[in-house]
């Protein structure tokens, strides 16, 4: 059974794109996106963050965080660029889910950062 559920990341990016969009961003404007990944193993994450690599995404330096039940797990975001397209994010997140199902660590979804770099 897979970790990562690849329907329900699917309709989340749908419904993120559909949210940008009500909210009046601009479809052709290039943004920063941020695909999560999680996990308590970091040798996993790192062979998840080699994966993401080699299919093109950038990968920032995991980072680790302390759980409410107090365990370590660690983090990082794959980074690209894309426009607010449904199909370019989904294609996004298929490759995302697939890499951090075939590996074993959890894929949070995407985000951007909509301010200003300087707030």
């Amino acid at each position: 059974m897979a970790l990562n559920h690849l329907d329900s990341l699917l309709q989340q990016s749908q419904d993120t794109v559909s949210a940008m969009l009500d909210d009046g961003l601009d479809a052709e404007q290039e943004f920063e996106i941020e695909h999560h990944l999680v996990s308590a193993n970091f040798d996993l994450l790192e062979k998840a963050a080699v994966d993401l690599v080699k299919a093109g995404f950038h990968v920032d330096d995991a980072e680790e965080f302390e759980t409410d039940e107090g365990e370590t797990w660690f983090y990082f975001a794959a980074v690209t660029s894309a426009k607010l397209d449904d199909v370019v994010l989904a294609e996004q997140t298929r490759v995302v889910c697939e890499i951090a199902n075939k590996i074993g660590v959890e894929y949070d979804g995407w985000g951007t950062y909509l301010g200003d770099e300087e707030e």
